[in-house]
């Protein structure tokens, strides 16, 4: 393996705005890993799912759903002869936790449906960094990347999506799940914040939550 990351596939996870995509580039990067980064700019539907999401939410998700599935089935993890590092900004369980948070009734049961079909045949990660900010703070990152379709995102929606991470983390047992609290962090513009993470992603967790933070501390209030 040419990385000193200690694993073969990683994903690293975040709430709409915390900078996951942002994260998994430089590190790839700096790795010399093999990036797998969600197109989700293609999907022809997401303009329309923010302006009504209720009328859209099945066409976006199962959009997300096909495009994902396609991604991972494409790259060879798990049977690379020469063990490169593979670097995701997103888990496939993501296409579910949104689904959850943004169908109901026979559209939720429609996409759970199809969903069970083809988990089964995806590369797990061996682990998950989530990037944890608040929702003040992304509602911030958000406006300032000034992308058109996100400007109406809601913190009450954010909260949610949120929520459902972290839940879903709560209840993960068979690989490590690191959180890393990023509300002072900004590692895209200040070299010590670089460094802190990409010491966090060399490090060997146990299965389950990890929490980390500057200093090491727990997260969350």
């Amino acid at each position: 393996m040419s990385s000193r990351i200690p694993y073969n596939f990683i994903a690293i996870e975040g709430n709409i705005g915390s900078g996951k995509t942002t994260l998994c580039k430089r590190l790839s990067q700096e790795e010399n890993a093999e990036l797998i980064l969600e197109e989700f700019t293609d999907n022809p539907f997401l303009k329309n799912f923010y302006e009504n999401p209720e009328r859209y939410g099945l066409q976006v998700e199962l959009f997300f759903l096909s495009e994902r599935y396609k991604q991972l089935s494409t790259f060879p993890i798990g049977k690379d002869l020469f063990d490169n590092l593979y670097i995701s900004d997103y888990i496939f369980v993501k296409s579910l936790l949104f689904a959850m948070k943004n169908l109901s009734g026979h559209e939720m049961s429609l996409f759970r449906r199809i969903y069970d079909m083809v988990e089964t045949n995806l590369p797990a990660p061996d682990i998950v960094f989530y990037l944890y900010r608040p929702v003040d703070q992304l509602l911030q990152l958000i406006k300032k990347r000034n992308r058109p379709y996100e400007q109406n995102i809601r913190a009450d929606y954010l909260e949610g999506i949120q929520s459902a991470y972290l839940s879903y983390f709560e209840a993960m047992r068979d690989i490590p799940v690191v959180v890393i609290d990023c509300r002072d962090l900004d590692f895209e513009k200040k070299v010590e914040d670089w460094a802190y993470i990409k010491q966090l992603t060399a490090g060997e967790y146990k299965s389950g939550v990890n929490y980390r933070g500057p200093g090491g501390n727990p997260l969350f209030e």
